[in-house]
């Protein structure tokens, strides 16, 4: 059985919620950027301590190891 990529993206990343969630974290990101906390290429991610992506708090976002933030399991 082989994945039907535009069905998944029309189902699940298309949606306004998804949508919402993806500009969370890019913001999120962006600002981290801003402060100079991370940079493109770093191999840094920004993580959410709630797994909120929408809660771009200070106390709540911190800047991990791509391989730290893959492992965490809400």
């Amino acid at each position: 059985m082989t994945r039907n990529y535009r069905k998944e993206y029309d189902d699940y990343h298309a949606s306004d919620k998804q949508k919402k969630r993806r500009a969370a974290r890019n913001k999120a990101r962006k600002q981290m950027e801003k402060s100079g906390r991370v940079r493109k290429g770093d191999g840094k991610e920004v993580d959410h301590k709630d797994y909120n992506p929408e809660n771009n708090s200070r106390e709540n976002v911190r800047v991990v190891d791509k391989r730290t933030n893959r492992r965490r399991q809400p």
